[in-house]
């Protein structure tokens, strides 16, 4: 590449859900802007992560995991997020864990096919391997199913190998300009990121006790100079999905709003006062009008 060129690309993150997308564009970028957890899912939106150097800007696309599971609107929504980037990207990562190779990762496998772009093979979670020496012959297996520009193992949680596919990366961007400011880290607003930040909270306090039917919508966010206030609900389908949230005096719901708050506060730098509701609406999560009006659209 010749250095007194300027290089910007579209970079999309692909694979089954739970393979650790979110948790390598968060290092990748030094900074959190899409949310994790331990379980599959998370991820519903496609959320841009801007990273701008001298020479380069990489504007990368996180997506919800490609899965084959209940096909439900979110769940098709989920699917048309992650698919609709393929054919427009620069250049495709597709994640797979380290030893794992599930059914769910050969259908993503197959959406590649017919992609123009350059795809590398991100192996992730290299360091939940106990024996490195199955590595290699895992890392050769997975090769042979398709020609990969190249192939980078990493452990996205330890920021482990994440310079050499980030090395990978540049190498492979178009000659452009840069598309975003030089200072914007991703197109979502403080609205959409901390609702996230609640869904997050959320998905984290309740473990396997709530199934993909809750989602967060901000009723009201008061920008102060002094401390910014932020009414949101949270949507459930039953009356005992809604009580589970709330627990018992209050006290699950407070536990999530306040940690949500101190996450939301470091975002916003600044004071911040979060008022929670949860309110049922039955069906949300099969119904495409109910999707549109809780802000699920891929268009």
């Amino acid at each position: 590449m010749n250095d007194s060129t300027f290089y910007c690309g579209y970079v999309a993150i692909i694979g089954r859900p739970n393979v650790g997308k979110s948790t390598l564009l968060n290092h990748i970028l030094g900074q959190k802007i899409s949310i994790t957890s331990r379980k599959p899912q998370t991820t519903r939106h496609q959320i841009l992560g801007v990273k701008t150097s001298s020479t380069s800007q990489v504007i990368y696309v996180d997506t919800p995991g490609i899965h084959n599971r209940r096909s439900t609107a979110i769940n098709r929504y989920m699917n048309r997020a992650a698919n609709s980037v393929l054919n427009d990207v620069d250049l495709v990562l597709f994640v797979v864990q380290a030893m794992q190779w599930t059914e769910e990762d050969e259908v993503v496998l197959s959406r590649l096919q017919d992609v123009k772009a350059p795809v590398l093979l991100v192996v992730n979670k290299i360091d939940k391997v106990g024996d490195k020496n199955e590595l290699l012959p895992y890392i050769e297996k997975l090769a042979a199913m398709r020609t990969f520009d190249a192939v980078i193992p990493v452990s996205a949680l330890h920021a482990e190998n994440i310079m050499q596919l980030e090395a990978d990366v540049y190498e492979r961007l178009p000659e452009n300009e840069a598309f975003f400011p030089d200072d914007q880290i991703t197109d979502r607003n403080v609205r959409f990121l901390s609702a996230e930040i609640i869904r997050e909270k959320l998905i984290r306090e309740l473990g396997q006790e709530l199934p993909y039917t809750s989602t967060v919508e901000i009723d009201r966010f008061e920008e102060g100079e002094s401390i910014s206030r932020i009414y949101a609900t949270i949507y459930v389908e039953t009356k005992g999905q809604k009580a589970i949230i709330i627990g018992r005096k209050g006290a699950r719901l407070k536990s999530i709003g306040s940690k949500a708050r101190v996450d939301i506060e470091k975002m916003l730098d600044g004071k911040v006062y979060l008022e929670l509701w949860v309110k049922i609406r039955e069906g949300w999560s099969n119904d495409e009008r109910a999707l549109a009006s809780l802000g699920y659209s891929t268009e």
